[in-house]
């Protein structure tokens, strides 16, 4: 099976800060996922045309399956997080991992009904203390709604907002989770114009092995959000070798749309890749990040 987790911005591009979500439409593709998970995904707000987005890509990617959470409202609408799927989705449930006064924050809960058996799928979206992203890491591992599907094979995934890479050696190891996205000098993914912190991971548990994990670094990727998407290959139930490839940079050369973008274009940006927040506010709605 084949998932990709993005944060797509709400379609807004990561270096010319236009709405263009057929340029997320257009990766996605060409990824072939069997499982989206998605962040930062707009629905009913007026810089992203109004469009409601959950139904927009479950549509033109022909994805049967799908589950939005609102997680931050806005004006007119608001935005949150996706999961689509090939594959009929027996049980979701939206948790909500907002601490106090803090933007609001969600994570879904989906079982997956894959072909070798059930999948426990979590797609989320942390925030920007740490702090924050301990008391809600531990808020998802010790809900009941986590824990009595413990037994099946379980993968989160998401935007961590974890810049100095400080989870996995706590909470998730004492639950017996694998970190898939380590080294972090291969799963640099933000910002997507001159990527320098692993923001977007996968940890695994259970009979789930990842055969191979990239960041898809194009031109395509670059231009369309201002976080680079992650593509895990993974085997229920696998037998035989269950080694692991790391892919730093996923590159078809025979693709115009798919060309390494450090080859192509070594040093463009004049941005501060430090900012957390390089996108100016548009004209008719404040563009949030994090």
């Amino acid at each position: 099976m084949r998932l990709l987790s993005w944060n797509i911005h709400k379609g807004i591009g990561g270096r010319d800060r236009r709405y263009r979500i057929e340029r997320v439409i257009e990766v996605i593709a060409k990824a072939k996922p069997d499982v989206v998970c998605l962040q930062e995904v707009d629905s009913g707000v007026p810089r992203s045309k109004m469009h409601h987005q959950p139904e927009l890509l479950a549509e033109k990617l022909n994805f049967a399956h799908s589950v939005y959470q609102r997680n931050v409202s806005v004006r007119d609408g608001g935005y949150g997080n996706l999961v689509l799927s090939r594959h009929p989705l027996r049980w979701q449930h939206d948790m909500c991992l907002r601490l106090n006064w803090r933007k609001p924050r969600g994570a879904q809960l989906c079982i997956v009904e894959a072909p070798k058996g059930p999948l426990l799928l979590v797609n989320w979206h942390l925030g920007l203390a740490e702090i924050e992203r301990r008391w809600q890491v531990s808020t998802l591992l010790e809900s009941k709604e986590f824990t009595e599907h413990a037994a099946l094979p379980t993968l989160i995934a998401g935007d961590f907002n974890d810049w100095r890479d400080q989870l996995h050696g706590e909470s998730f190891a004492d639950a017996g989770f694998t970190h898939v996205t380590s080294p972090i000098s291969s799963f640099r993914s933000f910002p997507a114009y001159m990527p320098m912190g692993s923001l977007d991971k996968a940890f695994v548990r259970g009979e789930l092995v990842v055969r191979r994990a990239r960041v898809l670094k194009t031109v395509l990727t670059r231009d369309a959000s201002d976080h680079l998407p992650l593509v895990l290959d993974f085997d229920l139930h696998p037998t035989g070798d269950v080694s692991l490839t790391i892919d730093p940079l996923d590159v078809d050369a025979r693709d115009p749309g798919m060309i390494d973008v450090d080859a192509a274009d070594p040093n463009p940006y004049d941005s501060n890749p430090y900012d957390p927040n390089p996108f100016e506010p548009g004209p008719t709605e404040p563009t949030e990040d994090g």
